[in-house]
């Protein structure tokens, strides 16, 4: 009976010897280690090209799992991946309790690692607005190589967010910049305001009314189009005074004939009147007196701000595109700078900065081709004056380069000013 106990006695002491050493050997084989580079890439498997899971600064301390070749096995704010065995410096760690280094390992990298994941989602990938001027960096670093400078306002994609750092692409180039700089595209849209509420009446669809009269355009250059819309086909073009026989009226349309064509007229661009051209006033000619001719130099200005209005009315139709400034799309400010480049005239590339261009104008004194300012708090729309309270401007994702009149409504209540620049 005794020897039975003494045989347990000897294999439980000896079950237990051999569970101890285990756990020596293993606290034994802990290691820790340094970063010793400015920036480590914590990979997700041995190799160059493996995707990086985070980033390790210069002395950042990370535990040793095991040798894989030239790479080790690291764990690092509860992150496990690997590092390239150049970029860190190990070192021997004995560890006094092995509950301890379990809690560590277990609880608190959950915690860290939470908190990255959070941290990650601040920022969504896809279009987003930078908030401030800033140099886009070569790597996710503060003191690292400067690329480029991004303005503020500038729309980017952000293809990945790292420790803070969100990887972006400009038109021109791709880099690093805080995530903190940058916010969600539609926050920012301030540009892309819509009209008030007083424009949706346009939406209600209206039975065609028939009529029969003769209007005039009243505008520079109009399109004459297929379908009652801004982005219909154009069937023709038709300058100031051109008389036209409307067949029917509905929703803001007129249905017209002209010249043996028939299609469809914004009504605002119909008067019952012809317009008055500054050629249909003239002087007598007084040939003794030259310095007569520098009084045609106002009508000068009309004249180009005239042919602006022209240029302008051929994008009429052009689809709206937050942060576009060519045909392909446009918003508001980039539509009347690609308009006045065409003529030689360089504007700032935002409504507000546009405010600074050119001298002041006085409501009562516009002309054709007179930048016109909008807003509510701050200048935030820019369209180009045509004439005849209306304007010509990329009004907004659903309308487009279209025109409207900026004495009423949205445009009326909120008028800030006007400039003149040619």
């Amino acid at each position: 009976m005794k020897s039975k106990m003494n045989i347990k006695s000897i294999v439980m002491m000896a079950a237990v010897g051999i569970i101890s050493l285990f756990f020596i050997n293993m606290s034994l084989a802990v290691s820790t280690a340094k970063v010793n580079v400015e920036t480590a890439n914590l990979r997700e498997t041995a190799d160059e090209n493996a995707k990086i899971l985070e980033l390790l600064s210069m002395n950042e301390e990370v535990e040793v799992i095991e040798k894989t070749g030239d790479w080790y096995q690291v764990k690092a704010k509860g992150i496990t991946g690997y590092l390239r065995q150049d970029l860190i410096s190990v070192k021997e760690e004995k560890k006094e309790s092995n509950e301890v280094s379990k809690n560590e390992t277990i609880e608190q990298p959950k915690e860290v690692a939470n908190e990255v994941k959070t941290e990650e989602k601040e920022i969504e990938l896809g279009k987003q607005n930078v908030t401030e001027d800033t140099k886009l960096k070569i790597v996710p670093v503060i003191n690292a190589t400067d690329l480029v400078e991004v303005k503020k306002g500038e729309a980017v994609e952000v293809i990945e967010v790292i420790n803070g750092w969100a990887c972006i692409e400009t038109q021109t180039t791709k880099g690093w910049i805080r995530k903190e700089k940058l916010q969600k595209e539609e926050i920012k849209q301030e540009e892309s305001k819509e009209e008030p509420k007083q424009e949706e009446p346009e939406k209600i669809v209206q039975e065609p009314v028939v009529v029969s009269k003769t209007l005039y355009v009243n505008s520079t250059s109009i399109n004459l189009r297929k379908e009652a819309n801004t982005s219909a086909e154009i069937v023709a073009n038709l300058p100031v005074n051109t008389a036209v026989e409307v067949i029917s009226e509905a929703n803001g349309w007129s249905q017209v004939k002209v010249s043996g064509k028939e299609g469809y007229i914004l009504s605002s661009l119909l008067s019952a009147q012809k317009q008055e051209t500054s050629r249909s006033t003239t002087t007598p000619r007084t040939e003794e007196k030259p310095k007569e001719t520098k009084k045609e130099t106002q009508p000068v200005t009309a004249g180009k701000g005239s042919t602006t209005v022209e240029t302008a009315r051929q994008y009429i139709g052009c689809k709206y595109v937050y942060g576009g400034s060519t045909p392909s799309g446009f918003d508001c400010s980039g539509f009347t700078s690609y308009v006045y480049k065409q003529h030689g005239v360089t504007l700032n590339r935002t409504a507000a900065g546009q405010y600074s261009n050119g001298v002041a104008v006085d409501r009562s004194n516009l002309q054709p081709g007179d930048l016109v300012m909008f807003g509510k708090s701050g200048i935030n729309h820019v369209g180009i004056y045509v004439g005849g309270g209306m304007m010509v401007h990329a009004a907004n994702p659903s309308r487009g380069v279209t025109t409207d009149t900026i004495n009423a409504g949205y445009y009326n209540n909120n008028y800030v000013g006007a400039r003149r620049v040619m």
